[in-house]
């Protein structure tokens, strides 16, 4: 009975992967912006829209691309007044993949992981600061009034004093 319970028990230990049984493929990203209620468009590595929307929010995403293989998302954010603003999402090694060498052996390391999707993950949330967008001459006669730390030092000389 004994030898049975072993072998069920180191069975299940080589045919499974370490991250497989600890992490997920899975994960949940907030995405927010300063400020809020920015339009967002979330592309995969392939270019194909995966989401849209405003933030904040929350959204489930692949964290693996294929064997081997980790994902990476292009965030969009627009906002009327602040300048389009483009980042980047990526996957990375999960740590518990290592536990493979000790617990999942060779299985899991070389195929049960990277078949799921489960040695990658991806970060618990995006958050990225817009800039307002700087006046320049505005067809409609228009003023447009910026903070001084949101305008980049190289532009900064080209600023006129109103007084």
């Amino acid at each position: 009975m004994n030898y049975k319970l072993s072998a069920v028990a180191l069975s299940l230990v080589l045919l499974s992967g370490c991250s497989s049984i600890v992490s997920d493929s899975k994960y949940s990203v907030a995405i927010a912006s300063s400020p809020s209620e920015a339009n967002f468009t979330l592309k995969n590595r392939k270019g194909l829209t995966i989401h849209s929307g405003r933030t904040p929010t929350s959204i489930s995403l692949n964290a693996s691309s294929g064997f081997f293989k980790g994902e990476t998302y292009t965030l969009v954010l627009n906002k009327e007044g602040y300048e389009e603003k483009t980042v980047e999402i990526n996957s990375s090694v999960d740590g518990w993949y290592f536990g493979n060498i000790l617990f999942g052996g060779l299985i899991g390391l070389l195929i049960v992981d990277p078949a799921t999707g489960a040695m990658f993950k991806l970060p618990e949330r995006s958050d990225t600061s817009l800039d307002l967008k700087i006046a320049s001459e505005n067809k409609d006669g228009s003023l447009t009034i910026a903070l001084i730390d949101s305008i980049p030092e190289s532009e900064r000389s080209s600023l006129i004093e109103l007084n």
